[in-house]
């Protein structure tokens, strides 16, 4: 499957069933932090519900709609970064993220949606790529700063 490394000992893969239980882990383990920006927390309340997410995202690469790509940092899972959906009559892309506490501070968010950004306009030919983050995150908005984002 897909791979790219962004950082020294960081490399985003497109997720996969087999990584459920790892991407669940960090869900469940970092309940309370992602909750503040992540809606669909409550709702992952068992690694099926995982699974569930990562066959969603594997249709969602399939038909050409968006993809879903774990963060792992040193052989661990960091986060996910992703395009939630294409819209390409109009050439344009959502991008979304999240990290785990632990693996924050690093670059590693600027990095991995730099990457996902570039591919969205070098590789796909868009004409516009959109960062969704929650109005209070400023740590999420400061990476879209970094990034150039308005």
């Amino acid at each position: 499957m897909f791979s790219a490394a962004i950082q020294p000992g960081v490399e985003l893969r497109l997720v996969e069933e087999r990584h459920a239980p790892a991407i669940f882990a960090v869900v469940n383990r970092e309940r309370e932090h992602l909750r503040r920006w992540m809606p669909w927390v409550d709702a992952t309340q068992t690694e099926d519900d995982t699974l569930a997410f990562i066959r969603r995202s594997l249709e969602q690469f399939a038909s050409n709609g968006g993809f879903s790509a774990g963060i792992w940092a040193d052989g661990s899972f960091a986060g996910v970064v992703g395009i939630h959906r294409f819209d390409w009559l109009n050439r344009k892309a959502d991008i979304g993220y999240w990290l785990a506490p632990e693996f924050q501070g690093r670059g590693i968010a600027t990095a991995a949606a730099r990457a996902v950004a570039d591919h969205a306009l070098v590789e796909l030919e868009l004409n516009r790529v959109e960062i969704i983050c929650a109005v209070g995150n400023t740590r999420s908005g400061a990476v879209a700063k970094r990034l150039g984002f308005t």
